[in-house]
């Protein structure tokens, strides 16, 4: 029986359990996590997988390695280390304004300082931020994973006085990451663009750039080997629809 494929799911765990459709990327994401500290950045249009990725290297990295069976990550030489993992998806926190986003980010991150049963005083979103890291290091190093840390900029750029403030706030908060990298396992930020003055050569120039490498080009997307070893029964149904060979099929795709 083929696995259905659900394209509107973001979430490793719900694919998974729900035996949908998933294209083994884990060897890749292993490359990728197996050292003692690592931070990237990666660029990428819209449904992409990012969010997918950020969703499976949450999975990873809090230890869940039954959720990976059958996965080439699964019989490898990974060490399955339990971390703190926090997860910020800033498409989450739609925000009209910088103060409106400092806002959004202090109620989110007490949500997860809740989650860990930390307790974050009131202050300043980026304070409170410094806070919850340190703090969730006293007992192994935290890993950061972002998702659209762009997303505020992008959803005010026809207000361009606003659209600057809210870039010195991602500033503030990516700036505090930088500081804080002996307390971090892991840090992976994804975005759509690339806003140099955000983070890139200042707020938090100590990120490796993925998005280009030649090492990671199959992590997002489909390669012609997946799609005929992991959509064969699928490409089958669909060639017999269409009235065309398999080939003729994979061929016009």
């Amino acid at each position: 029986m083929l696995k259905t494929v659900h394209a509107s799911s973001y979430t490793f765990r719900s694919i998974i359990q729900g035996g949908y459709l998933y294209i083994d990327k884990t060897q890749s994401l292993h490359d990728l996590v197996q050292g003692a500290i690592g931070g990237y950045f990666l660029s990428r249009p819209r449904r992409f997988g990012k969010s997918l990725t950020v969703s499976t290297l949450e999975e990873i990295f809090r230890g869940n390695k039954e959720l990976f069976q059958g996965l080439w990550i699964y019989e490898s030489d990974f060490h399955w280390e339990k971390h703190p993992v926090i997860l910020i998806d800033f498409s989450r926190l739609q925000a009209k304004s910088a103060a409106d986003l400092q806002s959004r980010i202090a109620r989110h991150l007490q949500r997860i300082a809740r989650e860990y049963g930390i307790t974050l005083q009131d202050a300043p979103f980026d304070v409170m931020w410094d806070d919850l890291i340190v703090q969730l290091a006293a007992e192994k190093q935290v890993v950061v994973l972002i998702d659209e840390y762009d997303k505020p900029i992008l959803d005010n750029i026809d207000n361009l006085s606003e659209a600057i403030k809210i870039r010195e706030t991602l500033k503030q908060f990516y700036t505090v990451l930088k500081a804080l990298d002996q307390y971090l396992r892991f840090v992976f930020i994804t975005g759509i663009s690339k806003f140099s003055k955000v983070w890139g050569f200042s707020g938090l120039n100590n990120l490796t750039d993925i998005s280009m490498s030649p090492l990671y080009a199959t992590l997002w997307g489909l390669t012609e080997a997946e799609i005929r070893r992991d959509l064969a029964g699928h490409i089958t149904q669909f060639a017999q629809k269409e009235g065309m060979t398999e080939e003729a099929l994979l061929t016009k795709m």
